[in-house]
């Protein structure tokens, strides 16, 4: 027993000294005692999780509601038809077909499908007139080719002002000859501009990228414009195809620059637009204020309402064509009709005039929707009926595909703007001082 008891007490002694070593260093100073980290599970307070789940429990509830509101809103939104307002043609007596006009020479409407870009179809067709009236040449023009170019444009623009510069697809009637002053012509069969089997354009997918794409380089500073426009060829190639530097027509070499001036011999700059609006003084040259113009031309002639249809009527009735648009989206304007008219709830024939016109286009009831190719002229009753060759698909919803008949109150009130050859209004342009 007392060998235990020693063993016991010299085991006690051993561990004071273990214990008083590890607590005072050998200078009998005292070794701080040192914490042990470790992982453990964390604590979730009861309360705060039962209040927790109550919320998600009621947002989801309030989700589903939400989902099962949208979802029947859908349905009745599917179940009631959309409805543009109209009216009966009844009482219309318009021309009973295109065969009916004096026409000049035009090749047939062309579609432009799902794209904006019917300044380019109607302002090409105007100018394949133009080559027809000139020289008696029936030559098909590649509007895509434009396009092409003018996407690089606006590109170099956008760089150049920073990103301040109208971003869309559509431009105007004096962008085709700009863009003929720079980068040349060329025929439809050496640059379709279309890769898709159908044959349909459909730029919606290729613009977005190229939207994004510039948003990205304004967004982040990135103003290199060779890099820039090198990328939108990029985008451009893969969606219209890579156009040609040189091609083959009618047995002989040209580039877009050498088809312009050897084969077709138009002059660009014979080209004049007009303008009727009150913004600016009468017999002067000022910008057609409308997004469209995106580069903010200031070449259009203003003339009065009434120069401005005269100069119309007698340039088709001398056998010229004109390149015009304006708005397209009024109650009188039917594509199954095949008419654009104005209705009298709109407002009376007596009534149009300089400041109703400015009016809409004041209030922005009168906008710069979309660029057609007057082409014809008749004379039913009263009133004065123009040929329109049209790109658009409404067009092709009435009897005569890719044609309207406007009716003179309609060019009056609604057309903004138009493009002829200067031959045709040498007497106007007599009028201004430049």
């Amino acid at each position: 027993m007392k060998v235990l008891k020693l063993s016991k007490l010299f085991s006690v002694l051993l561990i004071s000294l273990l214990l008083f070593g590890w607590l005072y260093s050998r200078d009998g100073k005292e070794v701080p005692k040192k914490d042990k980290a470790y992982y453990k599970k964390q604590y979730e307070d009861p309360v705060i999780k039962e209040m927790e789940e109550a919320n998600k429990k009621k947002k989801e509830e309030a989700e589903k509601l939400t989902a099962e509101i949208r979802k029947k809103q859908e349905e009745e939104a599917k179940k009631e038809e959309k409805k543009v307002l109209s009216f009966d043609f009844v009482n219309v007596k318009k021309p009973s077909s295109p065969d009916l006009f004096k026409k000049a020479f035009h090749f047939p409407p062309v579609a432009q499908y799902l794209t904006g870009t019917c300044w380019s179809f109607s302002t090409t067709s105007f100018l394949e007139s133009e080559v027809y009236r000139i020289h008696g040449k029936k030559v098909k023009l590649s509007e895509m080719y434009t396009v092409y170019c003018e996407y690089l444009e606006k590109a170099r623009g956008f760089v150049r002002e920073r990103g301040n510069i109208f971003l869309g697809e559509g431009s105007e009637s004096d962008a085709v000859t700009r863009i003929m002053k720079e980068y040349g012509a060329m025929p439809a069969e050496a640059y379709p501009g279309v890769l898709s089997p159908d044959g349909r354009h459909d730029h919606s997918e290729m613009f977005e990228k190229i939207e994004k794409f510039l948003n990205f380089v304004k967004a982040n500073n990135y103003w290199d414009e060779e890099e820039v426009l090198e990328h939108v060829k990029v985008v451009l190639n893969r969606y219209m195809g890579k156009p040609p530097e040189k091609f083959v027509y009618e047995g002989k070499g040209f580039t877009p620059k050498t088809f312009l001036s050897e084969f077709l011999k138009i002059n660009p700059d014979d080209y004049v637009s007009f303008m009727s609006t009150l913004q600016i003084p009468f017999y002067t040259k000022g910008e057609f204020k409308v997004p469209d113009n995106w580069w903010h031309s200031k070449n259009y002639y203003n003339v009065p309402l009434d120069e401005f249809y005269r100069i119309i009527k007698n340039s088709i009735l001398n056998g010229y064509t004109i390149a015009i648009g304006g708005d397209v989206s009024e109650p009188g304007y039917n594509g199954f009709e095949d008419s654009a008219i104005v209705p009298t709830f709109d407002i009376p024939p007596e009534y149009i005039d300089q400041s109703s016109r400015e009016f809409r286009f004041y209030n922005n009831t009168s906008t710069d929707d979309h660029g057609v190719h007057l082409v014809g002229y008749a004379k039913i009753d009263k009133w004065d009926w123009f040929l329109i060759k049209d790109s658009a698909r409404s067009s092709r919803w009435g009897k005569f595909e890719g044609y309207y008949f406007y009716r003179e109150d309609y060019i009056k009130l609604k057309m903004l703007s138009f493009m002829v050859h200067k031959d045709a209004v040498k007497d106007v342009l007599s009028k201004f001082k430049d």
